[in-house]
């Protein structure tokens, strides 16, 4: 039976190299995305014939819709990756930066609740699917100049635990996936070293991997899994005399 796989963010990075995987292995794709131009272009480049919807994941009635349409033409996801995420460095004590801290919000934990909602239930019906969920090691603690990607992906994570236990024994498995740093353009920007980059590629062959598997959570590349661990056992005191000199993403990037 052909696989089935629903993506949003897939008009680059992660998402787009989600894409190229599952379409190399023969499933039939629904790409979501924002930018109508660089979606085109991924699909006339995939084998197969797949669905593309010009959706913001923050707009929910359209991400409905969309879900609907899959549905209906194609049929129920058996994957579902919520992968549609923003990211730019915000400081508190600027007001330009509450937009910024809403819109990132809006998109990392509200589009994500968004994309399973349509599917949630007619997976459990049929016994079976994979939600799963893109968040970050930037989850695990607040790091300056990000508190508003740290503060969406700590959500994430702790929304998809919920989640995962909301449909524990149901046949539907909820997948996190918390990446380090991986080459894409959300990378690109940052001016500060970042250990164990894995190219996007193979970082999209290692979700595949875990999602396969159905793993609950998992550290993407296993090292940041390492420095995790650690960080949460840091001190406050010692967590916060190291961090406070870390580089931080810049402010004020197109969202």
């Amino acid at each position: 039976m052909t696989e089935r796989v629903f993506i949003t963010g897939a008009s680059s990075g992660i998402g787009a190299a989600l894409a190229r995987h599952y379409a190399a292995r023969g499933a039939v794709l629904g790409l979501v995305a924002r930018r109508r131009d660089a979606l085109a272009a991924l699909v006339t480049s995939l084998p197969g014939e797949h669905a593309i919807y010009i959706v913001d994941v923050a707009d929910g009635p359209a991400l409905q819709a969309a879900a609907a349409d899959f549905v209906a033409r194609i049929g129920l996801p058996d994957v579902v990756i919520a992968n549609a995420g923003v990211s730019v460095g915000t400081l508190t004590e600027e007001a330009d930066d509450l937009p910024a801290f809403e819109r990132v919000m809006r998109t990392n934990v509200l589009g994500m609740v968004a994309t399973f909602q349509p599917f949630a239930a007619p997976m459990r019906a049929r016994g079976s699917g994979r939600l799963v969920g893109i968040a970050s090691v930037a989850g695990i603690r607040g790091l300056p100049g990000a508190g508003a990607y740290s503060a969406s992906k700590a959500a994430a994570i702790a929304y998809l635990e919920s989640l995962r236990v909301e449909l524990h024994g149901s046949g539907v498995r909820v997948v996190t996936i918390a990446p380090g740093y991986i080459e894409t353009p959300m990378t690109a920007v940052n001016r500060y070293p970042m250990p164990f980059m894995l190219p996007v590629d193979e970082a999209a062959r290692r979700f595949v991997r875990a999602i396969d598997a159905g793993t609950t959570y998992t550290v993407i590349p296993w090292q940041m899994g390492v420095v995790a661990r650690l960080l949460r056992l840091l001190p406050n005191a010692v967590f916060d005399r190291i961090f406070a000199r870390a580089g931080r993403k810049p402010r004020g990037l197109d969202l």
